[in-house]
């Protein structure tokens, strides 16, 4: 797991490309939105910071996560926006190394991680309760610009 950069570009834009074409998401989002994603973490890490998943040197997902505060959790939340392994590399174990170093960021002053999954994501879901990720019992809203 190493840091975003630069000349990263293109991985990038590809492998969400790849991501937003998997049953883990229910639509695809304009290239424009990951360009500016990726113009923005490339400004700095303020709100957002990725991560290009290898296995042996190769790309093997990324990882995007955002930042907020929560009064509610008393401190510093970290959104697991975006986890996505390529799927020639899943059931390596590669998930679970990824989220042993996110609970790390506990260490770090973080308060809570938190995610968004689709409930028909079995695979995703089964992961993610292993790590000790439990249900909100409340639904989200939006209003996009």
């Amino acid at each position: 797991m190493r840091r975003i950069q630069p000349g990263d570009r293109a991985l990038y834009i590809r492998m969400v490309q790849e991501f937003y074409r998997t049953d883990a998401v229910d639509h695809e989002i304009p290239v424009e939105n990951i360009e500016n994603t990726f113009e923005e973490l490339m400004r700095g890490d303020a709100y957002a910071e990725a991560y290009i998943l290898e296995d042996q040197g190769q790309p093997a997902g990324y990882m995007l996560l955002a930042k907020t505060f929560s009064q509610e959790a008393g401190g510093p939340v970290v959104w697991i926006e975006e986890i996505y392994i390529r799927p020639e590399y899943q059931g390596k174990g590669i998930g679970s190394r990824v989220f042993k170093k996110l609970d790390a960021m506990f260490d770090a002053g973080v308060y809570r991680l938190r995610l968004e999954v689709e409930k028909t994501n079995v695979r995703a879901v089964e992961l993610y309760e292993r790590q000790g990720y439990t249900w909100l019992a409340y639904d989200q809203m939006i209003k996009d610009k």
